[in-house]
């Protein structure tokens, strides 16, 4: 922690730097995970019972521990990753039809293939595959471990492909996409706050050996306060090219990781694989996501999804997940002469539209005119 409200340059200290980061993972710390490879707790996703002591865990290893978990069989049913491979295949023929070439934030143009707002784009191209997919269980998990309740899920499609070269070592969202000038404008405490604001994922949409290149990682590095002015310096880099760990996916594995962790998507050496994963940023409901995502365009997609399931008899924790993966769950900022508090100190969130159109078996048009409405009152 720094003895200053400020951070700069000579903070960034590589002697401490690795001192910190140089730790071996006890499995006795993890007790719920199946195993700890390369320094990484590794979790078997059918195993969760004790929900709240799970979490607790998942919380002490993204804070203190290695910041990075991974849990094998996320997604259990693989052939609803492969119909949502599908859709994000179809978006990128149609992203590569009209021209456009999707820029990377840490890799050049042209080298991967990239959706955003692959989240919305997907919802609308099938609601029943998103409805399917977001109803995960572990990305639920993880999220409220992490984040708390009124989450907000974005999501972005990177297909590396053959010979797609390695990113270069980077931090995430909030800070870790500001220049360096920019983050030290930040005071400290900001510095720590920035990585509690989100929760960053990758699914895999395909097997990932190494040869193909999934992310590498350091764990522990999350820990390192200047991190945020310190992972572009070279001689940071290279201690981390030198000492990552890089685990092998298979189809439907997910990993989950502290956006303060130094981590780079690795390079493609395999000769025919596209190496195809789903980014997933969660945000908590105190910040804003990166994308702007048109929650009620896609709640109006999804919502008849939602009244079938419901009818043949999906669960209420199943709704509540496509429900937080698809509406906006913080109601603010609105303007409260159009929008006020009705039964407490905010008004209602798209979420509780939903809810609410849910419970009372409302009609999809019902559902569009309250979200328009409500949107509506939101615009000072």
């Amino acid at each position: 922690m720094s003895a200053t409200p400020w951070l700069s340059a000579p903070d960034c200290d590589p002697d401490v730097f690795r001192a910190l980061v140089d730790r071996t993972t006890e499995p006795a710390e993890y007790s719920h995970a199946a195993a700890v490879e390369r320094n990484v707790p590794v979790y078997d996703a059918g195993c969760v019972r004790d929900r709240r002591a799970v979490q607790a865990e998942l919380v002490h290893a993204l804070t203190d521990g290695p910041g990075v978990v991974v849990f094998r069989g996320a997604f259990p049913d693989r052939a609803v990753v492969d119909r949502v491979s599908a859709v994000f295949d179809a978006l990128i023929a149609e992203q590569r039809a009209s021209g456009a070439r999707a820029g990377d934030h840490f890799a050049a143009p042209g080298a991967n293939d990239r959706v955003w707002n692959a989240l919305q784009k997907a919802a609308l191209h099938d609601p029943e595959a998103f409805a399917d997919y977001y109803a995960n269980d572990v990305l639920a998990l993880v999220s409220q471990a992490w984040l708390g309740p009124g989450y907000q899920v974005t999501s972005q499609v990177n297909v590396v492909n053959p010979g797609g070269v390695a990113q270069t070592a980077h931090r995430d969202y909030h800070l870790g996409f500001l220049s360096d000038e920019a983050a030290a404008a930040y005071p400290a405490h900001v510095h720590r706050l920035s990585p509690v604001l989100t929760l960053q994922g990758a699914v895999a949409h395909c097997d990932m050996p190494v040869e193909t290149g999934p992310t590498l990682y350091l764990p522990y590095s999350q820990r390192y306060e200047p991190g945020y002015l310190a992972w572009r310096r070279p001689e940071f880099q290279e201690y981390f090219d030198a000492h990552h760990v890089q685990l092998p996916l298979a189809k439907g594995d997910a990993v989950f990781f502290n956006p303060a962790l130094f981590h780079a998507a690795g390079t493609n050496r395999s000769a025919d694989v596209r190496r195809m994963a789903n980014l997933l940023q969660v945000s908590s409901a105190f910040g804003r996501a990166m994308e702007s995502v048109d929650r009620e365009a896609v709640v109006n997609a999804v919502y008849p999804v939602l009244l079938r399931r419901r009818a043949e008899g999906a669960d209420a924790a199943w709704l509540e997940r496509v429900i937080a993966a698809s509406a906006e769950g913080y109601p603010f900022p609105t303007d409260l002469d159009r929008d006020p508090p009705v039964d407490g100190l905010a008004p209602p969130s798209q979420a509780d539209l939903v809810r609410r159109a849910l419970r009372e078996s409302w009609t999809p048009q019902a559902l569009r005119e309250a979200l328009r409405a409500a949107a509506e009152r939101r615009q000072s």
